[in-house]
């Protein structure tokens, strides 16, 4: 009888566990809307890498399904779609939406003296940790890391753009905030647009050029309609891989701490360094493979100097001067810092 006693409970012990194992082994998913092609530079050095980051420091409790190409949400609303849930996780181009983060784009500015995305994005999560009125701007939903790309290069289709005196009128695809104010001095005509729209415009020549990284010409196959190349100061733009805040508070707190360790600094410096500055390679590449022509120029430094005194330095005076007419008193600060760290 005791025997069997011992039996049942044995018996009952074995069926709380089989009963609870779903529930402990039960895996968390999470959607991530990135506007940007599934073979591109960019999610195949850097987002792929990271996911898997992510997947593995959670002991795959964690399933993040990512939706490439705009298929959950387009480019320009995947903010949104973060903050409201549509999606759980989005890749976030900051250049969609002027004035919703203005004091991050002080990395923006023309002509800052930073050459690697790696640097960049060190620069900007530095920034985010030490302003809260920066980190007020991501109030909406919470941020797993920021980061950069290089300093964009001018392509165009028509015509190599070599001084100052070349841009002139031509059409120019642009992003929000300093990048536009920066054609516009250059005397260029800002066109803004989406990125997956302007291989048709550079094609069709709704635009004659735009400001690029090497990501996106690789991503976008721009190398195929763009012919010159030329190697001036322009702005960098910026990114973030923000989550649904009630998504967020809703995960259990070792998910969260998983999740935090492969996020962060180390995460923007390996997102920038890993989608901006290893993309050349693979343009070049390409444009090999394809027999494409690419013609580069780069311009004396006396010229250089004319763009930094006409569309460099004097924007960032005017964006301090903006900034704090809109009650951002703290403008000239971030400056100093950011130009401070990228020494």
């Amino acid at each position: 009888m005791k025997k069997r006693g011992w039996l049942m409970l044995v018996c009952s012990i074995c069926l709380v566990f089989i009963w609870a194992a779903p529930s402990l082994a039960q895996v968390i998913k999470l959607t991530l809307a990135d506007q940007n092609s599934e073979t591109g530079w960019g999610p195949v050095h850097a987002l792929k890498p990271w996911v898997q980051k992510v997947e593995e420091a959670t002991k795959n409790r964690v399933k993040i399904d990512v939706f490439y190409s705009q298929t959950l949400a387009k480019g320009p609303d995947i903010w949104n779609a973060v903050k409201t849930g549509v999606a759980d996780m989005g890749w976030c181009f900051h250049g969609y939406w002027a004035d919703m983060t203005p004091l991050s784009d002080a990395i923006t500015l023309p002509g800052l003296p930073f050459k690697t995305a790696e640097k960049g994005s060190e620069v900007l999560w530095k920034l985010y940790e030490k302003f809260p009125t920066i980190q007020g701007e991501y109030k909406d939903v919470h941020v797993l890391q920021l980061w950069t790309s290089i300093p964009y290069i001018l392509i165009t289709t028509k015509k190599q753009v070599k001084t100052l005196e070349d841009i002139k009128g031509l059409k120019i695809r642009v992003t929000g905030g300093p990048p536009t104010d920066q054609m516009k001095a250059l005397g260029a005509v800002p066109t803004p647009m989406p990125m997956p729209d302007t291989y048709l415009a550079l094609d069709k020549g709704v635009i004659d050029g735009m400001g690029a990284p090497w990501e996106a010409i690789h991503g976008f196959r721009l190398y195929e309609v763009a012919k010159y190349y030329t190697m001036v100061p322009l702005s960098a733009v910026y990114f973030s891989m923000s989550m649904n805040k009630q998504k967020w508070e809703s995960l259990p707190k070792d998910i969260q701490q998983a999740m935090t360790s492969v996020s962060g600094l180390e995460a923007a410096k390996f997102w920038g360094r890993n989608f901006f500055d290893t993309a050349e390679q693979g343009v070049l590449e390409r444009v090999k493979t394809g027999n494409h022509q690419m013609v580069k120029y780069v311009p004396p430094p006396e010229e250089l100097e004319r763009w930094q005194k006409a569309a460099g330095e004097p924007l960032w005076k005017d964006w301090v001067k903006r900034m704090e007419g809109k009650g951002r008193p703290d403008a000239q600060k971030v400056l100093d810092e950011t130009l401070r760290l990228l020494k």
